[in-house]
């Protein structure tokens, strides 16, 4: 029973995750459920612009699985990626939401009592827009990544983006973005900042684009950036706009972020995040930690919603790996008071993947542990071992590395026995992708302790080459670095069988555009430690026939740490 359809809807998803399958039978708790939510709004923001762009059947999924958990609001992030009929030329093609694409998703939506509230950037984050010279009279600086307030140009753009979402997304918001416009103040409107200051023109820009798409009578959302930079020009803001402030981190008390919009009469949003931007799987303890915190403020203070927010910064997320922090997000958001994030992910397993056995919860716990132990960025993924900074890397790992490996490796086995023993495991693409991550942390790590063998096994030989009473251990040493079982060859293995997983998890949820740009690293790091290989095996066949060896610095191998 509910008082609208939506809230029917939700008991209904309540009934779902009350029946348990225990691998032969099912059954369902029995009891009276009262609830309601605590926030209005609850909702997912994901970014569409920085490489991946995902099937419109993926799309449908992730609406599917958002409102099986009460989540009422999806925003797709948008710098140059949604077709616009008046603005074709940014839109990539293979890469963006068309306009029939758009409706049909929107309409998709409705049904499951999701409103689509697009994130249309209008101020900051516009490069792959302001490099084309047809938009060279609107941008702050040439081809740069902010637009200037102030052009001919500037407000009738804005205005016709902004008619076709709301022509297309029939929602009571449009989201204008407006964070990080670091460029403001140095090209175009570098006089006007100097004479007024920074935040009179960002909170001027803001009204304009109010009083513009007006018309449109829409709510505006925008990012909350200006109460860091210039809370005093929060007062010259709309009160009828809605500010969104975001914090990625922990802090000790999240309120510094919403009382300057809560005392100027400004309703807002939160918005946490998932923590999954340039790293290789999600950093699951600083999700939990950072939206039941700044959420619970959020309650506290009077925010109207959460926006759990999903950045693919490095343009090599895979959304298949967000759902345990997202999807706190939409518990966070629904429940009141501080949502506990233990009690959450004691439950995932078998609430999100239909599994009886605990090993997905263990996997999961697993994977937290290892990306706490050791840097699991992107940048150290490819990094270079044998470089000055790959060398620095592995000397502030080098002691937590075999805990890290041994919690990834832990979590590979407990993910392969679900999917293998458990048929009826639910949403197995996301394992896979699960699995990927796990496997990219282990790598990590194994690529570092190689380096460190490369190097001490080519000391030891180097020491040995003139030597005939060790001949045979100084010949192993040399094939320890490459040959059929070379540390070389293992990592060029690595990347290889990576590279695989990773293109097919790619491919389960997006469109092919930008996959090339990701795979070429992956090729660049195979050729890379095969030309290695084939470099020692030279030294190895010219040692053989001379008994001569170069120093590690001349075969470019680095000493031993």
């Amino acid at each position: 029973i509910g008082e609208t359809a939506a809230g029917v809807f939700y008991g209904v998803q309540t009934l779902k995750q009350l029946i348990e399958f225990d691998g032969s039978a099912s059954k369902i708790w029995t009891g009276t459920v009262r609830d309601w939510p605590a926030m209005k709004y609850r909702g997912v923001h994901d970014d569409l612009s920085r490489g991946p762009f995902p099937t419109l059947a993926f799309q449908k999924h992730q609406l599917e699985v958002f409102a099986a958990n009460k989540v009422n609001l999806y925003s797709p992030y948008f710098e140059h990626t949604l077709q616009y009929s008046g603005d074709p030329l940014a839109a990539p093609p293979g890469s963006s939401l068309t306009r029939a694409e758009a409706r049909e998703l929107a309409a998709f939506a409705s049904h499951l009592h999701i409103m689509i509230v697009p994130e249309q950037e209008a101020f900051g984050h516009l490069h792959h827009v302001l490099q084309y010279e047809k938009y060279a009279g609107v941008a702050e600086t040439p081809h740069g990544y902010v637009i200037a307030p102030g052009q001919p140009g500037t407000l009738p753009l804005i205005q016709s983006w902004f008619t076709q979402i709301a022509g297309d997304f029939p929602s009571p918001f449009l989201h204008i973005g407006a964070d990080e416009t670091f460029d403001l103040g140095t090209g175009r409107t570098k006089a006007d900042v100097a004479s007024r200051g920074l935040g009179p023109v960002y909170a001027d820009f803001l009204t304009a684009i109010h009083a513009t798409l007006e018309p449109l009578h829409r709510r505006l959302l925008f990012w909350g950036d200006v109460a860091g930079s210039d809370p005093a020009a929060i007062e010259r803001l709309s009160k009828d706009m809605i500010a969104i402030p975001w914090i990625y981190w922990h802090q000790d008390n999240y309120d510094s972020n919403i009382l300057p919009f809560k005392k100027a009469g400004i309703e807002t949003w939160v918005a946490p995040g998932d923590a999954n931007w340039r790293v290789v799987y999600p950093i699951g303890r600083t999700a939990l930690d950072n939206i039941a915190g700044f959420v619970e403020s959020g309650q506290r203070l009077g925010s109207t919603g959460e926006l759990t927010t999903v950045w693919d910064d490095d343009g090599e997320g895979l959304f298949n790996q967000d759902w345990f922090g997202v999807l706190f997000g939409a518990a966070a958001g629904w429940q009141p008071g501080k949502s506990d994030g233990a009690a959450y992910q004691a439950k995932f397993g078998r609430t999100f993947y239909g599994d009886p056995t605990g090993k997905i919860d263990q996997a999961q716990r697993e994977l937290m542990a290892a990306t706490d132990g050791i840097d699991v960025s992107d940048e150290t993924f490819w990094l270079d071992p044998w470089s000055k900074a790959g060398q620095a890397k592995a000397a502030s790992m080098r002691t937590k590395i075999s805990a890290a490996r041994l919690h990834a490796e832990q979590a590979i086995e407990l993910i392969e026995t679900v999917l293998s023993t458990q048929p009826h495991v639910r949403e197995r693409e996301a394992l896979q992708a699960m699995e990927l991550g796990a496997r990219r942390v282990d790598f990590i790590g194994m690529k570092f302790q190689l380096s460190d063998e490369m190097s001490a096994s080519y000391a030891r030989a180097y020491a040995m080459k003139d030597d005939k009473n060790h001949e045979t251990e100084t010949r192993e040493l040399l094939y320890s670095i490459s040959s059929m079982n070379g540390r070389c060859q293992d990592l060029r293995d690595g990347y290889s069988m990576i590279k695989d997983l990773y293109k097919s998890s790619w491919l389960a949820e997006n469109r092919p555009y930008w996959l090339d740009n990701v795979l070429v690293r992956y090729d660049l790091q195979i050729e890379n430690w095969q030309r290695r290989g084939d470099e020692v095996n030279a030294l190895i066949e010219e040692w053989q026939r001379r008994k001569t060896l170069p120093t590690a610095q001349e075969a470019g191998i680095p000493p031993p740490q």
